[in-house]
């Protein structure tokens, strides 16, 4: 198979009456309560101290070697990569043949598409705010691999029979594509919880989880009613999606769960108390770099930058 901020004030939505979070006021927060140069231990003297070595700037730096991914695997797909490049360097992004970076990929459901560019929206952002409230300490941009790994990814989930695999190729791809990043994004925030110490850094990171979340919910639910209306077709979606859940899981701990179960539909894979998984930063870096204990390849061709890589 081949498949606008001109002022400090907070900005209001009038279609919703709420106030929106202005990034300028949230990085000044983070920055007063010591993601700053006192977080790191580099304040004045009576600044709020740390540790000389600071785990909370090390779990925020892999969380954005994460959102880089993230962000270029959507943005890529809607034409707007070029917003991410003018961040964190001038790594590489490799594309597969053919996906025009400026134009994106072409959409035939505009659900979907509704979908997608929302999700990209909200990844950009995240890599805004995690390399804006790190600063000087942000991790740059590393190479990341859009093209072989996820034919790496398709071989390795069926045993060598799908090879090839283009999440850009159509909507129903880029969906399996997505599934792959998502699950793991939610996991990861879970699991990096017990390492942060500053109460604002976990604010804010639970922030994005909640946000991954529901970003996961929603591919899950979409490929999901994919799978009911292409049944018919002989087109097993579920099938598709269980091997990729099933290489996540083999490699990611076991805490994993396909589209559905003996119940239905599984729109949030849980443990037995309905508690999303956490997993650890070995276990994700299992299934990013497609390898049991590898310290590079997959997704990230020369690994993380950072400390945990």
């Amino acid at each position: 198979m081949n498949y606008d901020h001109s002022t400090d004030q907070p900005a209001t939505d009038s279609s919703l009456s709420r106030p929106i979070l202005n990034r300028r006021a949230a990085l000044g927060t983070l920055g007063k309560l010591g993601l700053g140069a006192a977080a790191l231990g580099l304040g004045a003297p009576g600044a709020l101290a740390a540790p000389a070595k600071n785990i909370d700037v090390d779990v925020l730096n892999f969380a954005l070697n994460l959102e880089y991914l993230e962000a270029a695997f959507y943005l890529a797909a809607v034409g707007r990569l070029q917003e991410l490049r003018r961040i964190g360097g001038g790594a590489e992004i490799r594309l597969p043949a053919g996906l025009d970076p400026m134009m994106g990929m072409q959409f035939i459901d505009s659900n979907t598409q509704a979908f997608v560019r929302d999700i990209a929206e909200d990844e950009l952002q995240h890599v805004k705010f995690l390399s804006g409230a790190l600063g000087k300490a942000a991790a740059p941009r590393p190479v990341l691999d859009l093209a072989g790994a996820f034919d790496a990814a398709g071989q390795a989930a069926s045993g060598g029979a799908i090879k090839g695999f283009n999440p850009y190729a159509n909507d129903l791809f880029f969906l399996h594509g997505a599934f792959i990043f998502e699950d793991v994004g939610v996991t990861a925030y879970n699991g990096a919880a017990t390492l942060i110490t500053n109460p604002a850094y976990l604010q804010a990171a639970a922030g994005i989880l909640a946000t991954e979340a529901y970003h996961a919910g929603a591919i899950r639910s979409m490929l999901y009613l994919r799978r009911q209306e292409l049944a018919a077709a002989g087109l097993y979606v579920g099938q598709v999606v269980g091997a990729i859940s099933n290489l996540r899981g083999k490699v990611g701990g076991g805490k994993d769960t396909g589209l559905s179960n003996a119940r239905g539909a599984v729109i949030a894979p849980t443990d037995a108390n309905g508690v999303a998984y956490g997993r650890s930063t070995r276990e994700v870096l299992n299934i990013v770099y497609l390898a049991p204990n590898a310290r590079r390849g997959g997704f990230y061709p020369n690994g993380l930058n950072g400390t945990i890589k």
